[in-house]
């Protein structure tokens, strides 16, 4: 016999949903996270983010880490950078890039397991 994953019979548990109700999740919270898991389903942006985590890098090294194009990893960048979850430092000629969103390093951590 297969198991149902549904209540056989409506009720509503009153007590709990007036506590739960209490305390909405705002809008702008469930849309920021929406659009960070959107982010983090790029392959691409794993492999930057990933490298991230373990090191400041510029964009020539995460070229050659990521097996990217410098235009396809410049672009990655940017959209991180947008969401503030990267951040750029100048140094001379080159900027080199770090995970600036602690909230996003220590998922990411978690889920990769590093």
């Amino acid at each position: 016999m297969e198991e149902q994953w549904q209540c056989d019979e409506f009720c509503v548990h009153n007590h709990v949903l007036d506590r739960l109700q209490k305390t909405p999740l705002p809008e702008e919270k469930i849309q920021q996270t929406a659009e960070l898991f959107k982010v983090l389903g790029d392959n691409t942006r794993i492999k930057v983010l990933y490298y991230l985590l373990q090191d400041e890098l510029c964009v020539c090294d995460l070229t050659v880490l990521v097996g990217s194009t410098q235009s396809a990893v410049s672009h990655q960048l940017r959209v991180l950078r947008n969401l503030r979850i990267v951040q750029g430092r100048k140094e001379g000629k080159q900027v080199f890039y770090s995970i600036c969103n602690e909230n996003v390093r220590q998922l990411l951590r978690e889920i990769l397991a590093i």
